[in-house]
């Protein structure tokens, strides 16, 4: 079985070591055995590891949700698909509710901005969007 310093597995996951070390500060990353002179050292695991939190990153996943799926993953036998979903499902409804949430801010400042002239020889003075961010009936 291969054994990696921290440099190595950060080039071999191409990430910093200071990524590796954040990992290891918050439980994504179990610190691996040491050398005789006091360096850790990493195994195709936790090359595997990395790999998979940094895919639950590039989908959204927070540190928590990935925390909780690399337990699931390490004990997946005694863990059903269904908790599983739950994470995902919950990440889903989230990211639906900002969207919305985006879409109904979009909205209003398109509303804004279509109302507004935009004359560039027009002073602010009288500019419809102002007017509407100080109107306590917007």
């Amino acid at each position: 079985m291969a054994r990696y310093l921290i440099g190595q597995l950060a080039k071999l996951c191409e990430v910093s070591s200071d990524t590796l070390r954040f990992y290891e500060k918050n439980g994504l990353l179990i610190p691996g055995e040491r050398s005789e002179s006091g360096y850790r050292l990493y195994s195709d695991d936790d090359v595997s590891r990395i790999r998979f939190i940094l895919r639950a990153k590039a989908i959204g996943l927070s540190l928590e949700e990935i925390r909780e799926l690399l337990a699931i993953r390490v004990e997946a036998d005694q863990h059903s698909c269904a908790e599983v979903k739950a994470i995902t499902q919950a990440k889903l409804d989230d990211i639906d509710s900002k969207l919305a949430e985006l879409q109904r801010i979009r909205r209003a400042l398109k509303r804004l901005n279509d109302a507004c002239c935009g004359a560039a020889d027009d002073d602010a003075s009288h500019c419809s969007i102002l007017e509407a961010l100080a109107d306590e009936q917007y």
